[in-house]
């Protein structure tokens, strides 16, 4: 018999989760532990999701403040540094315009 749904309605009930656990012989790191994806972990996934959408439409040119400016503008409200968080941890990157390069040229 699975006791978490018990656990987690005294927990939403703001009663105490270690007595529920103590209650149903349950470690309260074993509840802690289960493997339920977290609300955040969800929306990260659906975020790296669109910041790959916005990336390939941009044919790969756009780095986290654009693609920042991007989402914003659909309707997606999330910080510039969590944008280059969840890029960095995708491994997407933006391409920087090249430098000039100083030559060696001779005036005569």
């Amino acid at each position: 018999m699975n006791v978490y749904p018990f656990i987690e309605a005294e927990q939403a009930g703001r009663r105490s989760v270690k007595r529920a656990c103590e209650l149903l012989k349950v470690s309260r790191s074993a509840y802690y532990a289960r493997n339920e994806r977290s609300t955040r972990e969800l929306v990260d996934e659906q975020l790296t999701v669109k910041i790959r959408e916005v990336h390939a439409a941009s044919n790969g040119t756009y780095g986290a403040p654009r693609i920042h400016a991007e989402l914003v503008d659909a309707g997606l409200r999330h910080g510039h540094k969590r944008i280059a968080r969840r890029m960095r941890a995708a491994g997407i990157r933006g391409k920087s315009p090249r430098r000039w390069q100083v030559t060696a040229t001779v005036s005569v």
